[in-house]
């Protein structure tokens, strides 16, 4: 299966005064003068969260290449700020997918992520190891793992900036009903504000993910929109765990429709309006068909940014298959992909002498490129490419 201050205080005026000793006896000492009153000490004012990328510097002399390097390296007419691809796709795109992408929506606006910018995000949850890479190396590991990746990124398509996240799932859809019957375990508001502290201070994304269980789009977005009023902080919705139709999540694939997601999009529209914030990026999973329905009366609003991100694991073939088929037909306005640590590697065993976790170098951290884990020159071929990137 696919699958965030100033500290005053007053100020100390020291004041010399000289001793009539040292003075001559005919010339009185004058009175000592008043200290004059400290001036109020301004606080300054919280310095605003920005977005510090990583982008690889372009070769500001390139060599000469072969004609066929430079013919697989040429702009794709067809894309948005069109840069140079690192290959060319991997199948024969017909003129019926070149004629949907890009995706004719608003123009991006002051602020925006995509297309400027290729996010790269580490998915899960520090309270589980089993549910993705944010929760297995302890966060010092974790966190300096997510910036090489990040590099490694940038630096195999230098025409993005890359933009590290941190991809926290903050509703964890659940197997029994709970108290309100709603199968799904809101996170404390402790455990998201340590990773968005560990977003904020390094100039990153925090993306907070939406389990629904039985519960609704509506009623888990409101609990986090004190955490959207930031300006690095943005909403995905997994739609796989979303049980519109009934049943226990995790023993059946859920559902999202348009209408779910057009939801979403005017609640942080709204929201960026009314914080003056810059564009939110709205996250939304899928590796089926059913998972999400009603694309084409997805609603685009240049205030939301919205990407649908091909989440499934498996052999890189079937990655692919799956990105051709439920993500290049259905066109919204981005695209994302998702890597899977174990997952994917397990879909093909390591050769040599590779450990099965293929942890030795930076570049192996990434993806060694034989062991199952796709490498990012392996997605870039993907046509479109992929703008945001999530590993599990």
């Amino acid at each position: 299966m696919l699958r965030v201050r100033s500290i005053s205080g007053p100020l100390l005026l020291v004041v010399s005064l000289l001793g009539t000793g040292c003075r001559e006896p005919s010339k009185p000492a004058p009175p000592p003068e008043r200290p004059k009153a400290p001036k109020p000490v301004a606080r300054p004012a919280t310095i605003p969260w920005a977005p510090r990328p990583i982008g690889a510097p372009r070769d500001p002399a390139p060599k000469a290449r072969t004609d066929r390097a430079a013919r697989d390296s040429a702009p794709d007419s067809n894309q948005r700020n069109a840069v140079p691809l690192v290959a060319r796709p991997r199948f024969v795109l017909s003129p019926t997918d070149s004629a949907r992408w890009p995706v004719k929506g608003p123009a991006p606006l002051a602020g925006a992520i995509l297309p400027q910018y290729r996010v790269v995000a580490y998915y899960g949850n520090p309270l589980s190891p089993r549910m993705g890479v944010l929760g297995f190396p302890p966060p010092d590991q974790m966190l300096a793992r997510l910036e090489r990746t990040a590099v490694e990124w940038a630096k195999a398509d230098t025409g993005h900036k890359v933009l590290p996240a941190l991809h926290l799932i903050v509703t964890v859809a659940q197997g029994r009903p709970g108290a309100g019957g709603k199968h799904r375990l809101r996170m404390s508001d402790s455990l998201i504000q340590r990773v968005a502290g560990w977003a904020e201070q390094r100039g990153w994304l925090l993306f907070v993910d939406i389990q629904t269980g039985h519960s609704t789009v509506a009623a888990e977005l409101e609990p986090l929109i004190p955490y959207l009023r930031r300006p690095y902080v943005h909403l995905a919705l997994d739609p796989e765990f979303a049980m519109t139709r009934g049943g226990v999540p995790g023993r059946r694939i859920g559902t999202l429709d348009a209408a779910d997601v057009n939801l979403a999009i005017r609640r942080l529209a709204k929201l960026v309006t009314e914080e003056k914030l810059p564009p939110k990026v709205l996250v939304v999973h899928r590796f089926t068909r059913g998972m999400l329905t009603g694309t084409e009366r997805i609603q685009l609003d240049p205030r939301v940014q919205v990407v649908i991100d091909m989440d499934g694991f498996g052999a890189s073939w079937h990655k692919e298959y799956a990105y051709r088929h439920f993500i290049l037909p259905y066109p919204v306005q981005y695209t994302g992909f998702k890597l899977f640590y174990k997952n994917d590697r397990l879909s093909r065993a390591p050769s040599g002498n590779l450990s099965p976790d293929c942890s030795r170098t930076v570049s192996e951290d990434v993806g060694c490129g034989d062991d199952g884990l796709m490498t990012p020159q392996q997605v870039l071929r993907l046509y479109p490419q992929p703008l945001y990137i999530q590993y599990q």
